[in-house]
């Protein structure tokens, strides 16, 4: 599993790598568009949609539509309302649970959360549009963030974060996750090659307090996303959102502490 899971990855980067010094947005948003398609079918399958290449065929038509008009450079209300429906559904429902698969208010539910999906999704071309290197400092965020709270967790984890969602997770892994985000930004400060990322942005434009509090805001962002993605799997009965990436599972299951974290990014980055 290990050297399928790390094959896996070389190979995803290397693509990676390629598409982005291609240096063509085209190209880059091509990929972008596969990888959505993907993610589309794998959380109308989480939701027990009867037809979900049907579904992640019409989802994928609306994110060609916002391409192609150019409107992900003007989509703040877009990456707003993401924020909002987290703020207001997604988190809630973590802790008063996920209507049944077979009702309304599910249905309802698969499209509030195809629009956060969608909204992760375009705010990365918004984040690339600036810079890859911005781009990829907003994601090395969740990445590290992650990698901190796996290593804490397993040192030092006793109080469970979510016991009945992910119980593999604790506060201690989670608080973990945080300081390192917090020491390697603060390192970044110190490399002048890196002064165009994010969190270098953050403390030139608002200082510690800024650099502070939006940083512990995109961890937790983070966590919730992760937690959200692991209840629908949870109600669904599935260990991955699919098998479309060997080791790894679902697109989903590689970026679903990205679905609030990326739009939050592009907004906090229009107010700097």
């Amino acid at each position: 599993m290990l050297k399928t899971r790390v094959i896996t990855a070389l190979i995803l980067l290397a693509v990676l790598l390629l598409v982005i010094f291609s240096g063509s947005f085209i190209v880059f948003t091509i990929f972008t568009g596969i990888f959505f398609a993907a993610a589309a079918w794998e959380c109308l399958r989480l939701f027990g949609n009867k037809f979900p290449v049907v579904g992640a065929v019409l989802w994928t038509v609306a994110f060609a539509y916002l391409v192609i008009s150019a409107s992900f450079k003007q989509s703040m209300l877009l990456y707003a309302m993401c924020v909002a429906i987290w703020v207001l559904r997604l988190v809630p429902s973590l802790g008063f649970g996920l209507p049944p698969l077979d009702g309304l208010r599910n249905r309802l539910l698969t499209g509030i959360y195809g629009i956060a999906v969608l909204g992760a999704f375009i705010a990365i071309l918004s984040l690339y549009n600036r810079s890859a290197l911005y781009m990829f400092s907003v994601m090395a965020l969740v990445w590290i963030a992650d990698i901190g709270a796996y290593f804490s967790g397993k040192a030092f984890g006793k109080r469970k974060l979510a016991p009945s969602i992910s119980p593999g997770k604790s506060w201690e892994g989670a608080i973990g996750g945080g300081i390192l985000v917090l020491l390697a930004s603060a390192a970044t400060l110190t490399v002048p090659a890196l002064n165009d990322t994010f969190a270098v942005q953050l403390y030139l434009k608002w200082g510690w307090p800024g650099f502070l509090a939006i940083l512990i805001v995109m961890v937790a962002a983070s966590i919730l996303g992760d937690l959200f993605e692991s209840q629908l799997k949870r109600r669904a009965g599935m260990k991955d959102s699919s098998n479309l990436l060997p080791g790894h599972g679902g697109v989903l299951d590689r970026l679903d502490a990205l679905i609030p974290t990326l739009p939050l990014a592009v907004l906090v980055g229009y107010w700097m």
